[in-house]
């Protein structure tokens, strides 16, 4: 009998809650959108539904992809300016969130309530309090390729072996829009084996459609 990792760790989501074969496409866009545009093309090619974590510095540098991610996607907020929330203020902590979310829904036409992803997974228990109440659910990751770390530590077939060698139902998988720190789109170049392999694997591809906020406490 398959035992799978818990869905949900510390009040957040690490793996979709279900045990069909299935996996969650997840994309970053914090930085630059070097990617985005052979990632949008790949996706819609191959009619792979996927979810975006959008910044409030990406969506107003690069309106017309937001607005084209919108019009197909589901998108999750991930801050103003991708910064560490623990350093910040509960104020500033609530204002990056809360700010992200007009800028995000202005320029997508979509509310990205309640997907939320801490920049870098950096969190604590006062932060994830924080999100709760806005309304979003932390959105982690089963596996991230770790493309963003350029081809001094990743490559191609280590970001797709990653994405393999963690395969169970619900996976939650992290790629990233922009280039890594050395200008290479590792994840871009990935994903076309992703969804080859993943798919003679037996498992479809889905979105975070279904996921709920948790009930904030005294409510």
């Amino acid at each position: 009998m398959l035992v799978l990792p818990p869905p949900i760790v510390a009040g957040e989501l690490v793996r979709l809650q279900t045990r069909q074969h299935v996996v969650a496409l997840t994309f970053d866009g914090g930085g630059n959108a070097d990617g985005a545009k052979r990632v949008l093309a790949l996706l819609r090619r191959e009619r792979l539904g996927a979810t975006f974590f959008l910044t409030g510095h990406f969506v107003k540098t690069y309106p017309a992809l937001a607005r084209a991610i919108g019009r197909r996607y589901l998108v999750g907020n991930h801050t103003v300016n991708h910064l560490d929330l623990r350093r910040l203020s509960t104020a500033g902590v609530t204002r990056e969130i809360a700010r992200a979310e007009t800028m995000i829904r202005n320029a997508s036409g979509r509310d990205p309530r309640p997907f939320f992803r801490f920049p870098y997974g950096a969190r604590d228990a006062r932060t994830l309090g924080i999100a709760h109440r806005l309304g979003y659910a932390s959105v982690r990751w089963t596996v991230d390729t770790w493309g963003w770390m350029g081809t001094s530590e990743q490559s191609v077939p280590g970001a797709v072996r990653r994405v393999v060698d963690h395969l169970v139902p619900g996976e939650i998988v992290l790629m990233h829009l922009g280039s890594s720190r050395d200008h290479t789109t590792i994840d871009t170049n990935a994903l076309p084996a992703v969804i080859r392999i993943v798919r003679a694997r037996g498992y479809r591809f889905v979105t975070l459609a279904g996921v709920r906020a948790p009930p904030v406490r005294g409510k």
